[in-house]
């Protein structure tokens, strides 16, 4: 019996609808994936491959389930000497190191919080996570201006607590290409922790770690995420110990993950979407992992690493695609390549059709959110249209909401919303950490607000608008960005493109294009005009970019999503443009 079906009531479906009525998961009590799936899984193929990392140095590393396991004892062994317990939080900021599995394995094992983060942390960003969720050990890379701002945010809360700050621990990885005599932290000084070399540590503990009582119970936090929205300070989601259980829909369902097979979720560790396509329900599913580390994404350097190592499944951003369509991909083997997705913003049905034409593969994509799991997706039964969410998973139930509270018909645009009241998904966050006014104010009356806008269709499937803040109300017509980026893309002239609102003392808000260039293209007047007529002829005329600026990036969080609230913040400082 495969470990999947422990989990799993049924694992094979005839329909969406079979699917979506008589999908369940099984959640045994106390569930810990370190012990349960990884530990389980060492003993069952223990020599089977789990983890496949390369970098763009050159360098690799294979680790099988066995060694997996292994090294997350010697982590714990390590973490648990340090003094890291049950409960206690503790901030990732390991990038795509392939370090990152086995710690983040330890302290699973050890009922801790892992709080994984991105490396553009600035110091006040540190400092802010490190109060608001009471941090105790922060584990990074041996980046130098990382580990500075590390220590400029302890000498910060050093100086503001009277010397009672939270952290205690501090340690980081050291990169296979940093010579072993090189000490990183050289020079720190202000601070009142050591840094720890956690790497010799690492490869000298004992594999020999006994399992603490009562670890955990499913109601316990294992994971924090700080999320940052279009106001305010970032939230912190909390997801309990049950929570990779939700990803068994993620990777069999989505990914269609396959066992021996071998996966690759462009993100960084930083990120929600490693928890959603980097460890626990491509595991759980039978496939290994693959991680491809680098620190500039160059689209031809990841075709080859695609065709190389022969994934059977990938999943990425839009913006991947876009720059992939852009390369010639009769170059590259894709012969292994069962599935490819695609999250984290609509697809623009241009991207679709140049992949599919390229690959011979249609594009599934989904919804969903750091609160949540897969919410919507294009799953295996149902034809892919392209920009479309796909239907809803099982487990959610899904309704889009007027403002009044009433549900909307089809075709009308309205907010999505999960009722909780006769169940709740599996995966599902807890609230945010600490905030109960801030959960209150999303979540109540059994009815989660995602803040997203949407439509359905005749068919069934939703279709992204916006988040409530990007909807352009213009002249007394809704315009949501995504339907103006589409035509914009079909221009060969865009690689890229972002529609804002721009304030406007006429109409109240115009539409706005920034746009990247493709490889030939220059801007000019000329082009401007172009660009403006094609959205008038592929959509509505009234939603053509009345202000056209070109720019050589666009502004992306570290998943690649395009921050237009970043773009928003701008041009609000900015007193004019350029209009037709």
């Amino acid at each position: 019996m495969a470990l999947i079906d422990k989990y799993l009531p049924k694992t094979e479906f005839d329909s969406y609808e079979d699917f979506y009525k008589n999908f369940s998961v099984n959640t045994p009590e106390n569930f810990n994936f370190a012990y349960d799936v990884i530990d389980e899984l060492a003993r069952e193929k223990g020599g089977e491959r789990a983890l496949q990392w390369c970098d763009e140095k050159g360098a690799e590393a294979v680790f099988t389930y066995d060694e997996m396991k292994k090294l997350s004892d010697k982590a714990a062994n390590v973490l648990q000497k340090a003094g890291i317990g049950k409960g206690d939080p503790v901030m990732l900021i390991l990038k795509r190191r392939w370090e990152y599995w086995p710690v983040i394995l330890a302290l699973h094992k050890l009922g801790a919080i892992a709080i994984p983060a991105t490396h553009l942390l600035t110091t006040k960003d540190i400092v802010y996570r490190c109060n608001a969720a009471d941090i105790k050990g922060i584990i990074c890379v041996d980046d130098a201006d990382l580990m500075r701002r590390v220590d400029e945010a302890e000498a910060v809360m050093e100086k503001n607590s009277g010397g009672l700050s939270f952290l205690r621990y501090k340690a980081f990885v050291r990169s296979v290409h940093t010579p072993k005599d090189h000490n990183p932290a050289a020079g720190a000084a202000g601070t009142l922790l050591e840094w720890i070399d956690f790497s010799p540590l690492l490869e000298n503990a004992s594999a020999d770690f006994k399992k603490p009582d009562a670890v955990n119970t499913n109601a316990d936090i294992m994971l924090l995420y700080f999320t940052s929205g279009t106001t305010g300070m970032p939230k912190m989601v909390q997801h309990n110990f049950a929570y990779p259980l939700g990803h068994i829909a993620t990777a069999k369902f989505w990914h269609q993950a396959i066992p021996g097979g071998l996966h690759l979720t462009v993100a960084d560790t930083g990120w929600a979407k490693a928890a959603w396509g980097k460890i626990y329900g491509q595991w759980l599913s039978g496939t290994a992992v693959f991680v491809y580390d680098y620190d500039r994404f160059v689209p031809a350097a990841m075709l080859e690493i695609i065709s190389r190592y022969k994934l059977t499944s990938f999943c990425a951003p839009p913006t991947i695609y876009r720059f992939f369509i852009k390369e010639d991909l009769t170059k590259y083997d894709f012969s292994a390549l069962k599935t490819c997705s695609v999250a984290g913003e609509p697809l623009n049905p241009e991207i679709f059709e140049k992949f599919l034409t390229g690959t011979g593969l249609k594009l599934r994509e989904c919804y969903g959110q750091t609160e949540l799991t897969v919410s919507l997706c294009t799953w295996p039964w149902l034809e892919p249209k392209p920009g479309s969410m796909g239907k809803p998973a099982p487990g959610y139930d899904i309704d889009l909401l007027r403002e009044d509270g009433t549900s909307c018909g089809m075709g009308e645009e309205g907010q999505i919303v999960i009722h909780t009241g006769k169940r709740k998904p599996c995966g599902i966050f807890g609230g945010y950490y600490r905030d109960d006014a801030l959960t209150k104010s999303v979540w109540s009356d059994n009815i989660y607000y995602t803040g997203d806008v949407a439509w359905k269709d005749e068919d069934g499937y939703y279709w992204f608008v916006g988040r409530n803040d990007d909807v352009i109300k213009s002249s007394g017509y809704r315009i949501g960005p995504f339907e103006v980026e589409s035509a914009l893309m079909e221009h060969p002239a865009v690689l890229e493109c972002a529609i804002t609102g721009f304030p406007d003392p006429d109409r109240g808000t115009v539409v706005k294009a920034t746009i990247v260039l493709a490889k030939g293209f220059t801007a000019s007047e000329g082009l401007k005009v172009e660009l403006q007529d094609h959205v008038k002829k592929t959509t509505a005329p009234y939603k053509y970019p009345r202000i056209v600026e070109f720019v050589t990036e666009l502004p992306k969080t570290i998943s690649g999503k395009i921050r237009r609230v970043q773009i928003r913040e701008e041009e609000n400082q900015q007193t004019g443009g350029e209009k037709r």
